[in-house]
């Protein structure tokens, strides 16, 4: 499992949002979302605010070797599915709120962009299922 997987599973496994670990790190919720899409990759120091964080050794985080028994495929991908069932309720309630006025002001248009990212994560976790699926 690579790193952006790690990041993604540890996060959700704390039922953290990004916007909980950016604060935490001092990064952007953006710098976040680009480490989870494996779009860039944390530096040294990074990584040892995130172990640190999560409880986990910076082996784990750097190395691609997991243990598969605890990280499995299905399993791993099934509880992204059941924390993305409870996060979809609360984007749905939000989207109605957001769409009552018609406008979108900045606030607003920050959080559509986020719940676009989470989106694009469980798109990520479809993608797996098909795979696995398929294979």
């Amino acid at each position: 499992m690579d790193i952006a997987r790690k990041l993604t599973y540890l996060r959700t496994q704390k039922g953290c949002s990004q916007e909980d670990i950016a604060d935490e790190l001092g990064v952007s919720r953006q710098t976040i979302s680009k480490w989870e899409l494996g779009n860039a990759v944390p530096d040294t120091a990074k990584i040892v605010d995130l172990s640190n964080f999560y409880n986990v050794s910076t082996d784990y985080l750097l190395k691609d070797e997991y243990d598969g028994e605890a990280f499995g495929g299905i399993d791993r991908i099934a509880i992204r599915f059941m924390n993305s069932a409870k996060t979809m309720n609360s984007m749905s309630n939000e989207l109605v709120e957001i769409a009552k006025d018609g406008l979108i002001n900045a606030e607003e248009k920050k959080r559509l962009k986020e719940m676009c990212d989470l989106l694009d994560q469980i798109k990520a976790s479809v993608d797996e299922l098909r795979n696995i699926v398929e294979d």
